[in-house]
C-alpha cells in the first residue's frame, strides 16, 4: 500500500519519533492535508498518510466508498509495516519510529478509520495510544468499543452539513475519558483541516497540544492555552 511519510525536521535529532498515523476522506488524497501533516511532522511527529486502495481520488474505475470497513485493518497494517520497518537495520526508517507512541488520526471517511481502529472492537489496535478524529463517526453503529479509554480529541464544524455534528457527538460521548471536543463556530466539513487561515491554525495549534501531551508527555494545559486566542470556537475538556 502506498503511504507517504512527513519527518520530523532535522533539528529533532535521529528519532526514535512518535508515529501519527493518517487517514484521508473519500475520494481525496493525503495532498489535500499536508499543510495539517507537515504542522505535525514539524513539532517531532514521523507522520504516515496511507492511499487508502479503493478509497483515494484516483482508485481505478473510480473511488469506491464501501470499502471502508476494509480500511482500519488497512491502516494497522502499516503501522506493523512501518514497526517492522524500523526495526530492520537494512531499512532507511531504522531506529525512527516509537513503537510505543502511536497515534491514529483522520478525517470524514479516514476519521471513521481512524475512530474504529482506536475503539471499535472489531478493528481495534492496542498499540493505538491517541486518537485524533476530525469530523468523524462512528464505521460500525452499534459495534461494541474496547473497555479501556485511549484519549480522544474530536474536532467538528457547526455548520458541516456532510458530517453532522450529531455524528461527532455521538462518538464523544460513547468512550470513556480522557476525551476532548474542539467545536469549530460555523465551520464546514473539509476547509478547517485544509484551507490556510485561522481555523486551521487553531486545528494545528490543539492537535498538536493534544498529542504532546499522550504521546510526549506534554503539559495537558497547553491544549487550553492554545486554544485561548481562538474565541469562536470551543473546547470541551474530560481528562
Amino acid at each position: 500500500m502506498t503511504t507517504y511519510l512527513w519527518y520530523p525536521p532535522a533539528a529533532d535529532g535521529a528519532g526514535p519519533w512518535p508515529l501519527v498515523v493518517f487517514g484521508h476522506g473519500f475520494a481525496t488524497t493525503p495532498f489535500l492535508y499536508q499543510r495539517l501533516l507537515r504542522a505535525w511532522a514539524a513539532a517531532g511527529y514521523l507522520v504516515a498518510a496511507p492511499l487508502f486502495p479503493l478509497g483515494n481520488a484516483n482508485a481505478p474505475g473510480g473511488p469506491n466508498e464501501s470499502d471502508i470497513v476494509n480500511q482500519p485493518r488497512d491502516m494497522s497494517f502499516v503501522i506493523s509495516r512501518l514497526i517492522a520497518s524500523s526495526a530492520s537495520v537494512a531499512s532507511p526508517l531504522h531506529g525512527l519510529i516509537d513503537g510505543r507512541r502511536i497515534a491514529v488520526a483522520g478525517q470524514s471517511d479516514g476519521a471513521e478509520t481512524a475512530f474504529a481502529t482506536a475503539y471499535e472492537r472489531p478493528w481495534h489496535d492496542r498499540r493505538v495510544r491517541a486518537a485524533v478524529i476530525l469530523s468523524g463517526a462512528e464505521l460500525g453503529g452499534h459495534v461494541p468499543l474496547v473497555s479501556h479509554a485511549t484519549p480522544l480529541l474530536a474536532v467538528q464544524g457547526t455548520a458541516d452539513s456532510i458530517n453532522p455534528p450529531r455524528y461527532t457527538l455521538g462518538l464523544f460521548h460513547a468512550v470513556g475519558r480522557p476525551k476532548f471536543l474542539l467545536l469549530l463556530r460555523r465551520a464546514r466539513h473539509l476547509g478547517p483541516y485544509t484551507v490556510a487561515g485561522p481555523r486551521l491554525a487553531a486545528v494545528e495549534r490543539i492537535t498538536t497540544a493534544f498529542l504532546d501531551h499522550y504521546l510526549r508527555a506534554g503539559p495537558l494545559g497547553a491544549m487550553s492555552r492554545a486554544a485561548a486566542p481562538f474565541h469562536a470556537d470551543t473546547l470541551i475538556s474530560e481528562p
